[in-house]
C-alpha cells in the first residue's frame, strides 16, 4: 500500500455535539494499543481540559462494571477491572495462557519484587531464570528499567503497560495480596543484590541468553 493510500483520511460525518464519556470508551475500545491522552483528545477533538474531564466521567462510569480505564503515565487503554483479577488470573493460570509455569513464576517474582535482577530471580525461585526472562521480554510483560549499583551492573527488570492489561489490573496496588509462606517473598533479604555482593551471576550480565535450560525443568 502506498503512502498516499495510507495518509488518505476517513470522510467522518459532521459532529453535532462535544465528545462524550461513550465516545471516548468507544474510541479505546477499538484500538487494539494504548492511546495518549493528546492522541485521544486530538481524535475526540477536545481540549486538555475538557478531555480530562472525559476521562473523569469514563472512570466514574466503569466502577461498577468487568472493565476498568488503565492509566500508565500518559497511556489510556480499556482492560478487565481489578475485581476481576483472581478470575483472569485463573484463566491464565490453568490453560488460558501457553507460557509454562517458569515463565509464570517468574513473572510472579517481579511483579512483587520489581525492580529485580535476575540473580535476585534465580535466588528466589532456587533455578535459572534465563527462559522465564526471555519469554517475558519477548510478549512485552517485562522490561529492562534500569541497573544494579553493585559489580557487574546487572540490569533490573519490571512489569510493563501490557502486563496490566493482560492480567485486568488498573495499577500494581490491586496485585493480590501474597499469603502464607509465599508472603516472605516480599520480605526476603537477596544476598545477590546487597552492595558489594560480587557473584557469578552479577558479573558482566547482558539479560537472559539460552532459553534451553529452564525450559526442561518447567515442561
Amino acid at each position: 500500500m502506498s503512502d498516499e493510500k495510507r495518509q488518505a483520511k476517513v470522510s467522518l460525518p459532521e459532529r453535532t455535539h462535544p465528545a462524550t464519556a461513550a465516545d471516548l470508551e468507544a474510541l479505546l475500545f477499538v484500538v487494539d494499543r494504548p492511546l495518549t491522552r493528546k492522541e485521544a483528545a486530538k481524535l475526540l477533538e477536545a481540549d486538555r481540559a475538557a478531555f480530562d474531564r472525559l476521562v473523569t466521567e469514563l472512570q466514574k462510569s466503569l466502577t461498577s462494571r468487568g472493565i476498568t480505564l488503565l492509566t500508565h503515565g500518559d497511556e489510556l487503554q480499556l482492560t478487565s477491572g481489578p475485581g476481576q483479577a483472581r478470575a483472569v488470573l485463573a484463566w491464565i493460570g490453568t490453560g488460558g495462557s501457553d507460557m509454562t509455569a517458569a515463565p509464570l513464576e517468574t513473572l510472579t517474582v517481579i511483579a512483587y519484587r520489581q525492580p529485580v535482577t535476575k540473580a535476585g530471580i534465580e535466588e528466589i525461585r532456587g533455578v535459572d531464570a534465563d527462559y522465564g526472562l526471555r519469554v517475558l521480554l519477548e510478549r512485552g510483560l517485562i522490561e529492562e528499567v534500569d541497573r544494579l549499583e553493585t559489580a557487574g551492573r546487572p540490569h533490573r527488570y519490571a512489569t510493563t503497560l501490557e502486563f496490566l492489561r493482560k492480567f485486568g489490573l488498573s495499577s500494581l496496588t490491586d496485585l493480590p495480596a501474597l499469603e502464607g509462606d509465599a508472603e516472605s517473598l516480599l520480605h526476603l533479604q537477596l544476598v545477590s543484590e546487597a552492595p558489594g555482593s560480587g557473584g557469578a551471576a552479577d558479573t558482566d550480565d547482558e539479560g537472559p541468553s539460552s532459553p534451553a535450560g529452564e525450559g526442561a525443568l518447567a515442561d
